[in-house]
């Protein structure tokens, strides 16, 4: 394990594997720190300086190939693609909405896994929502991605890859960890990928620029929290128990109860943000009973609410709130301490809602009767 002083913390980085790596496969660079890639020239006989070079085509510059680092020598060039590959892979697929919102499938691993990630421009904004596992064991009742199963986590070279790959990738103001998968539960590599992205010689970006979600994973949401000065966004949909449980298997293990406990011993007042995703389902979730519910919770908290539009996916025996529902619901919770917004629907027109166009490829030909919408997440950073 490597350690490394990143935004005033100390993380601990796990040794990086790739999902369903082959031992035979060429090792991916993109997803090693700048002590990693010195370890790797000085395997290989380089000099030291050679490391810091490589870092800076793959992060700074955004190279796909060795072939491209001119500054190194074309017998080092050649030594090192024996062994190693950059480790980008371009999207298989990309489906674009009307509202300029992008829903981009990438490859991950080498065992014909795709992962979805989503683009959303909006005006001189432009956030990307990428993903961190394949398949999730959240199982919660409202996700598609759930409902494909748990087939691996991402390593950070496939996190990476989906920011780095991007044709858009110059364009981003934000990236929300808000696709498929459940980031504390594949928290090493979630935390390599945002090390990189805010560390001085890789993308240099501010943690503000990064949001990363969960429902509550005891343990690991301390460590996150502990260790990242990313955004924290939490899988509210219910402040009931019993209700939540229902929706959120997850409730079991840590209920939103020690959810909340736990982020009133952390400082939300100043750069890192902290907010509660609550997807509204009509008669199910969005009384004055739970909006009581929420207030209680989350009093005195420094938080804000984003209300989520829900459109039907298949099999769910969920439905969306009516617009005056959700209104009356952000006006409570406003009024009563708790700064609560609607977000805008985005991409309604293709299956952009996490899991809906990666399960449409693997039911070949298949159709659905519904189709769900991407939120706007683009009010996430700051």
């Amino acid at each position: 394990m490597i350690n490394c002083k990143l935004q005033e913390k100390s993380v601990t980085l796990q040794p990086i594997f790739p999902l369903f790596m082959d031992s035979k496969e060429k090792l991916p660079l993109l997803g090693l720190t700048a002590d990693e890639l010195k370890e790797v020239v000085g395997s290989l006989g380089m000099p030291a300086f050679t490391g810091k070079q490589i870092a800076g085509w793959i992060y700074e510059k955004g190279v796909a190939s060795i072939d491209e680092m001119t500054n190194i020598s074309k017998k080092n060039r050649e030594l090192l693609a024996e062994r190693y590959t950059v480790g980008r892979r371009d999207a298989i697929m990309v489906q674009t909405s009307v509202d300029g919102t992008r829903k981009y499938l990438f490859p991950a691993g080498t065992a014909n896994a795709t992962v979805e990630t989503v683009f959303i421009p909006d005006g001189d904004r432009a956030t990307l929502c990428v993903s961190c596992q394949v398949g999730c064991k959240m199982n919660c009742l409202f996700c598609q991605t759930g409902k494909q199963g748990f087939e691996g986590h991402l390593s950070a070279t496939d996190i990476l890859n989906q920011i780095y790959s991007l044709p858009e990738r110059d364009l981003l103001t934000n990236i929300v960890f808000m696709g498929q998968g459940e980031p504390m539960d594949n928290l090493d590599n979630v935390l390599r990928a945002t090390s990189l992205l805010t560390a001085d010689y890789g993308w240099a970006w501010s943690p503000k620029r990064i949001t990363v979600s969960s429902v509550g994973v005891k343990n690991k949401l301390k460590r996150f929290l502990d260790e990242s000065q990313c955004h924290v966004a939490i899988s509210l949909h219910s402040p009931i128990h019993e209700q939540r449980m229902e929706l959120m298997p997850a409730e079991k293990a840590m209920s939103i109860e020690d959810v909340v406990a736990l982020l009133r011993q952390y400082d939300f007042s100043h750069q890192r943000r902290l907010s509660f995703e609550y997807i509204v389902f009509g008669g199910v979730n969005d009384t004055l009973d739970h909006a009581k519910a929420i207030v209680r919770l989350l009093a005195g908290l420094e938080c804000r609410i984003n209300l989520i539009r829900f459109h039907q996916i298949p099999d769910v025996p969920l439905h969306g709130a009516e617009d005056r529902k959700m209104e009356q619901l952000r006006d409570y919770l406003t009024a009563h301490g708790v700064f609560t917004t609607i977000r805008a629907s985005r991409g309604q027109d293709i299956y952009a809602a996490c899991g809906l166009l990666n399960t449409k490829r693997k039911q070949d030909n298949s159709e659905y009767s519904a189709h769900s919408d991407y939120s706007d997440y683009s009010d996430h950073s700051e």
